[in-house]
């Protein structure tokens, strides 16, 4: 598995992103069906994780979102 690393600006900050193809995957279904921009959905859930786990990196904190969407979908 490789890292495909997405850029994203959050508060006038730019930041790296870099996840499995697999995370992509399944957030770009979710950002698809959601109609929100990339920027939209990766600002509004930094939000939720700095109210929820401060110390959690934002990417680790996408790849724990993506396996709780997925448990819930079965």
């Amino acid at each position: 598995m490789s890292l495909k690393k997405r850029s994203v600006s959050l508060y006038g900050h730019q930041t790296s992103l870099a996840l499995e193809e697999e995370f992509w995957a399944v957030i770009d279904a979710h950002i698809e069906n959601s109609g929100q921009s990339f920027a939209r959905f990766i600002r509004e859930l930094d939000d939720k994780r700095l109210e929820e786990t401060p110390n959690q990196n934002l990417a680790s904190y996408l790849r724990v979102w993506v396996l709780k969407s997925v448990m819930t979908e079965q």
